[in-house]
């Protein structure tokens, strides 16, 4: 992929990253919460499928420790316990760093591959779009949870807030 697009993908993902980390970041401990469906889960469950859908196939992915694969359970099965802004922050620069890593290397001929997973059939560039997609809409969720629960809510990223893979 030429250096112009993965770099207006990286500004425009990276933003979606970073959005999602100020939600995180200033989320008060008593809106986080400990059950499922509350905030954690909701971090959660974005930052997953950032994970899951960066891997360069469905069958190896493995999320780090201390995280499991509950979330590809058709039964709708839930992580055995909530999970703590530090571990979530880990996990997001994870996946920040596993995002511009997939960005700096992607080839035409890989982003032209296809990817699969169930009812899923996209190339892996219209994957990382879709993504990208994700992020934005749990990171607005968030933002709305935010905005409910305490009238306030991080403002908008308009480009990622650092160009360094560890940023």
């Amino acid at each position: 992929m030429s250096a112009t697009w993965s770099d207006a993908v990286w500004q425009q993902f990276g933003a979606a990253i970073d959005m999602l980390e100020n939600a995180i970041v200033e989320c008060p401990d008593q809106v986080w919460g400990n059950r499922p469906r509350d905030y954690w889960y909701l971090v959660y469950h974005t930052l997953f499928w950032l994970d899951f859908y960066l891997s360069d196939s469905p069958e190896e992915f493995r999320p780090p420790e201390p995280f499991g694969l509950e979330e590809l359970d058709p039964a709708g099965v839930f992580p055995p316990r909530a999970y703590g802004k530090d571990e979530m922050r880990r996990y997001l620069r994870h996946g920040r760093d596993k995002c511009r890593t997939k960005l700096e290397r992607l080839t035409d001929e890989a982003a032209a591959s296809r990817y699969r997973f169930h009812r899923l059939d996209v190339s892996v560039a219209e994957l990382l779009l879709y993504n990208l997609r994700h992020v934005q809409h749990g990171a607005a969720q968030l933002n709305l949870l935010l905005r409910q629960k305490t009238n306030s809510a991080p403002r908008w990223v308009g480009r990622a807030q650092s160009n360094a893979t560890n940023g």
